[in-house]
């Protein structure tokens, strides 16, 4: 690891209140440099100059830290032993920033392009985490699976599709009690108003919504955060195509 990478991200992380292990710091190094690699062949990320992954990747991705549901700060304790699948995962954000931010907090990663998972292996493997799967799939399939339906405590998308659609994705997986929480760029007041039914009639209940600007100081950031109030019925998710293309 580079004393440059290593700066500017204990400098960012400084400013969201996170310390991490020189471990943690070494395999977000190494994450990075294979991230960069792989893109050279494969479309994984418009972003990969160093400062631009630490802030608007790996910080992003654990701005979740310290923010409260039902009174309860997120943070390594919170989330001890506790599972999470995050849908859509993409190049691994949040799910696999998450997995190096808290080791004990049980992950999966879900996604529908199987050559993204590849890469992502490649990465746990090179890591040695542990506590942590790929799953190949389409969110509307994989939730209809008895092994991931409502089987989790926690679900996170980061800009994969309106927040109707991926209420839709999302809260299929979640057990009652649990939350989905959505990732999103900018205010999403109108998105949130839009996306009211589908969340009532997915099960969920909005909790709270956090506004914020990433540690560039213009990048605005949006979570959401869904409490899962009752079981989702069981016609969905709808068919594979059917949420992005007519959301509830």
């Amino acid at each position: 690891m580079t004393e440059t990478f290593k700066k500017d991200l204990n400098d960012n992380l400084d400013k969201i209140g996170i310390s991490l292990s020189d471990l943690q710091c070494e395999q977000l190094y190494q994450f990075y440099i294979m991230l960069v690699e792989k893109n050279k062949v494969m479309n994984l990320t418009a972003i990969t100059e160093e400062h631009d992954v630490i802030v608007k990747h790996f910080v992003d991705s654990m701005c979740l830290y310290n923010k409260e549901v039902k009174g309860k700060a997120i943070n390594e304790s919170f989330l001890r032993d506790k599972t999470l699948i995050d849908v859509g995962t993409g190049a691994g954000f949040p799910g696999l920033v998450l997995k190096i931010l808290f080791p004990d907090l049980n992950i999966v990663l879900s996604d529908s392009l199987q050559k993204r998972l590849k890469f992502i292996q490649e990465v746990i493997d090179e890591l040695g985490l542990k506590k942590i799967e790929v799953v190949h799939g389409r969110a509307e399939d994989l939730a209809h699976d008895p092994k991931y339906r409502e089987k989790f405590d926690f679900s996170t998308s980061r800009a994969v599709a309106n927040l109707s659609t991926l209420s839709e994705y999302d809260l299929p997986f979640v057990k009652t009690g649990g939350y989905f929480i959505a990732y999103k760029s900018g205010k999403v007041e109108d998105e949130l108003n839009q996306a009211s039914k589908a969340i009532d009639v997915l099960g969920g209940e909005v909790e709270s919504k956090v506004n914020f600007v990433l540690t560039d100081g213009e990048s605005e950031r949006s979570i959401i955060f869904i409490h899962k109030t009752k079981k989702t019925p069981k016609t969905y998710p709808r068919k594979a195509g059917t949420p992005s293309k007519s959301p509830l």
